[in-house]
């Protein structure tokens, strides 16, 4: 990890996530939040505010230490008390069947093993949990997903890692294997 990593991007990052574009779809995927909730790829803690009232407690993850200048101070000041763990999605360290809620916002697109990552969020679903998420992916319109595909080695580059090609939508509808709750692909 270099210099841009480690200083430039968590300013973009946060600037990008910050955009009031993201805050009527936050609010949508969240409202349904409750009961114990799980948090994947917490990044700079843009999502705390949209949680609905009855949430008082969140466990969070995100592996990327350099994003705490963002987040911990967002905790800090947040009605929602947040058990924050420095973790990658893919090797969850929670007994299975223990969250009512596992909340995931543009992140899947940035997991280096999505796969895995989803399989841990079954195995710690209980039974009837709900997983929401909020993602971006590969375009229907052939036009968009061509410049998609030309500017997908650059945004991995410059986004952390975010592909913008991942066909999110059709992985769902094609290994739907637990209780998905998709608020919005874009």
């Amino acid at each position: 990890m270099g210099v841009y990593h480690h200083c430039v991007f968590p300013y973009l990052l946060d600037l990008a996530m910050g955009s009031r574009v993201f805050d009527q779809p936050r609010r949508r995927t969240l409202a349904r939040a409750s009961g114990r909730i799980l948090e994947i790829g917490f990044g700079t803690g843009r999502n705390l505010p949209h949680y609905p009232p009855g949430v008082s407690r969140i466990e969070a993850i995100d592996p990327d230490a350099d994003l705490d200048r963002f987040s911990l101070p967002r905790i800090a000041a947040s009605r929602v008390a947040v058990d924050f763990h420095h973790l990658n999605a893919e090797h969850l360290p929670f007994e299975g069947d223990s969250f009512d809620t596992v909340v995931c916002t543009l992140t899947l697109c940035s997991i280096p093993d999505v796969v895995h990552a989803l399989g841990e969020v079954h195995r710690v679903l209980k039974p009837g949990g709900q997983f929401l998420f909020l993602e971006h992916g590969l375009s229907p319109d052939a036009q968009v997903a061509g410049w998609q595909h030309r500017l997908n080695p650059i945004q991995q580059r410059l986004g952390g890692g975010c592909h913008l090609v991942r066909e999110t939508l059709r992985w769902w509808r094609d290994r739907a294997c637990f209780c998905v709750m998709p608020s919005t692909i874009t």
